[in-house]
């Protein structure tokens, strides 16, 4: 029989999220295992990008992780919505900007696999165990805390197993969390473009009847594209060869950016949503899709996904400070109250904006013309909008506060190739 590894907290999944937690918390000090599959490589490589707001920025920094990443982002300083329904009412173009909330930027646009390169570099000189595995084969929980079992044999024991496995999620599923699923007629097509003229920082956002139509800055003269179809079209388009694609692609976007040059990667993928009727319970706390999936539509999934980190790093945080165990039934608690009304509110806005969409009511897109028309004309209302749009009223988590600067988080390792200290002096 194997020998169980003890630790505090395992985290299962090794995506931008559970990355993410898992490095917040060893660099809390809490014994910390990442529990993950290698690392794609290759063609294997997410080729998506994710429009990450200032506070997903901030933790990011706080964790040493930005600098590394920065330079394949590209800054997004306003956003733009573009009627293109064929409404009776058409609704006037509106652009918010991140000057008139005080801001530089509303956040960056960050291609996944520099990302994840980036937190598996900050992971590597953090105090954490990464256990790479094919597959985590079993989750099993009690009383005192959750055992492990990765395909190769090994035996993993913990206070606390953080579940960031995804949709399917094994830890939910062991912890005995349900959760409410749903599904669109719709599909999304992600790839990248470069283009002829400059973006200047604006993300624009068409509305159309079959979803939105979305390009988000990229550094130069290129941008990522969302693009939401009826599943057929979806499938067209992604099986068009590139001249073709490239003229619809010119001709969905009126000509905004110009000529269209080569694409990345085309991929789609159906829609749907996920919400666990708790993100924590039985010794499991859920972190990113495994607690709730929304579709691409207003870059809130990944957003989400790292607010789960920093809330979960509070609340665990808080019960060491009152000598409590890191997996006791309050601490989880408090980890779901800390979530439960933002994920909520994410999904429901989106899922109200995408149905307008598709509705054929002409109610429906009266109450979505007018409602463009006031957010244009009013700035107290289009103020509000954005900011509830970056991040949720109300508290916001230690590690996403800019004056935080990661002061009480365990320091990093110095990167392999950097001299010692007493040689750099």
């Amino acid at each position: 029989m194997t020998d169980n590894e003890e630790f505090e907290v395992v985290v299962v999944g090794g995506g931008p999220a559970g990355m993410t937690a898992a490095i917040a918390l060893a660099r809390l000090g809490f014994a910390t295992a990442l529990a993950t599959q290698p690392l794609p490589r290759g063609a294997k490589r997410d080729n998506r990008t994710a429009a990450l707001f200032t506070g997903s920025i901030t933790l990011l920094r706080n964790l040493g992780v930005w600098d590394g990443v920065a330079a394949a982002s590209a800054p997004i300083s306003a956003i733009r919505i573009l009627d293109d329904t064929g409404a009776l009412l058409k609704a006037p173009e509106v652009v918010f900007t991140a000057a008139e909330v005080g801001l530089a930027v509303f956040g960056y646009n960050v291609p996944n696999a520099p990302l994840v390169d980036g937190l598996a570099e900050v992971a590597a000189r953090t105090d954490l165990a990464i256990l790479e595995t094919s597959a985590v084969s079993d989750v099993a929980v009690d009383a005192h805390g959750v055992t492990i079992g990765l395909a190769e044999g090994r035996r993993l024991r913990a206070r606390l197993a953080v579940g960031a496995d995804g949709r399917r999620s094994l830890c939910r599923q062991a912890a005995g969390i349900t959760t409410q699923t749903w599904t669109y007629d719709q599909s999304a097509l992600t790839t990248s473009f470069s283009h002829q003229r400059p973006h200047a920082g604006v993300s624009t956002e068409f509305h159309r009847p079959s979803g939105p139509f979305t390009v988000v800055p990229l550094p130069g003269n290129a941008s990522s594209l969302v693009w939401v179809e009826r599943p057929a079209e979806a499938e067209r388009l992604a099986g068009l060869d590139e001249a073709a694609f490239r003229a619809s692609l010119e001709e969905r976007l009126q000509g905004l950016l110009g000529a269209v040059g080569e694409p990345t990667r085309r991929v789609a993928f159906p829609l749907s949503g996920l919400t666990a009727e708790v993100f924590a319970r039985n010794r499991v706390a859920l972190v990113g899709e495994a607690g709730h999936v929304v579709p691409p539509i207003g870059a809130q999934g990944l957003n989400l996904g790292l607010r789960d980190a920093a809330w979960l790093a509070d609340s665990l945080t808080d019960a060491r400070r009152k000598g409590r165990d890191p997996g006791d039934d309050l601490a989880l608690a408090r980890y779901t109250a800390a979530r439960r009304l933002d994920v909520a509110s994410r999904i429901w806005t989106i899922d109200i904006l995408n149905k307008s969409l598709l509705s054929s009511l002409l109610p429906v897109h009266l109450a979505r013309g007018l409602g463009l028309h006031a957010l244009r004309a009013l700035a107290p209302l289009r103020s509000i909008v954005v900011r509830e749009g970056l991040a949720p009223s109300g508290p916001t988590p230690r590690l996403m506060q800019a004056d935080a600067g990661g002061s009480h988080l365990h320091p990093l390792a110095p990167p392999a190739s950097a001299p010692p200290p007493e040689a750099a002096a």
